[in-house]
């Protein structure tokens, strides 16, 4: 099984005052990223995530109330079927997506890609499917209203670097752990990488800004509040957050981590894929 070529994607960038404000995000830079991943393997395209979508763009009304919260660019050339045409790539070879969860700043572009199957912790799918009035914000059927191939994976699995509920998922041509996450959503999940040289940890929004990980761990008031509004289970997601500080503390040598939304763990990982020798197109 050869090593994948793994390109990280801003397929969103948010800017809200209110989050510089209170404290959530640093004045500079000051902004959200929707971090995902393009994974080029021998058996076809993956994409880890997949931001916002055309769909999003064409009609902003799909995304709801929580569009004006987020602040978000809604701009064409992040969306993730951009960026892969920009590489050169067809969207029809986008064989899996992996979806850490259904927020609407992460499953918007489900879309653009029709014919991929779409893994999801099924505790997850329920959740966005019933879409309680407590969630009906966060999770927007208009962005899977083209029915897309759910492939649905429960919690259980095998234990990893201290994480319990850890499987390896099939068929997708190249070694990627699928983790249970719960806590900001109900089936939150991380992903695993197997590079050839080391892990890259994708951590979805288990938390938002590096401090809250790296060690020892810092925090404001305002990430405690992001997290009080927008979390399925405060107590659960501070439990996730903090085995992912001591996995950092303990593995970081082995394991990259990062989450979705802090720009500087973003940056970093653009400029680790063009000190490799990645030609990123301008964003």
């Amino acid at each position: 099984m050869s090593a994948p070529l793994i390109h990280s994607l801003n397929c969103g960038s948010m800017c809200s005052r209110n989050a510089v404000r209170i404290g959530i995000v640093e004045p500079d830079p000051g902004h959200l990223v929707c971090h995902c991943l393009l994974i080029e393997s021998a058996d076809g395209l993956i994409l880890l995530d997949t931001g916002y979508g055309m769909g999003d763009i064409r009609d902003p009304r799909r995304l709801g109330p929580a569009r004006h919260l987020l602040g978000a660019a809604l701009d064409p050339a992040q969306t993730a079927i951009a960026q892969l045409k920009a590489r050169g790539h067809d969207p029809a070879d986008v064989r899996h997506i992996l979806t850490t969860h259904l927020d609407l700043d992460h499953a918007g572009g489900l879309s653009d890609f029709p014919d991929a199957d779409v893994h999801v912790h099924s505790v997850e799918l329920a959740a966005a499917q019933r879409r309680r009035v407590d969630t009906r914000l966060r999770y927007r059927p208009g962005q899977w209203a083209h029915n897309p191939k759910w492939v649905t994976h429960d919690t259980s699995g095998e234990p990893w670097f201290g994480f319990d509920q850890v499987r390896v998922l099939e068929g997708v041509g190249i070694e990627i752990a699928m983790i249970a996450l719960p806590g900001h959503t109900a089936g939150h999940a991380g992903y695993a990488i197997n590079t050839g040289d080391g892990w890259l940890l994708h951590a979805g929004d288990s938390y938002v800004q590096r401090g809250e990980v790296a060690w020892p761990t810092t925090t404001t008031r305002g990430r405690r509040f992001y997290h009080a509004v927008n979390s399925s289970d405060t107590k659960l997601r501070q439990a996730n957050a903090d085995r992912l500080a001591e996995l950092h503390r303990d593995h970081g040598d082995e394991i990259t981590l990062f989450c979705s939304h802090d720009a500087a763990e973003y940056e970093t990982q653009l400029n680790a894929s063009r000190s490799v020798g990645e030609s990123v197109p301008a964003q």
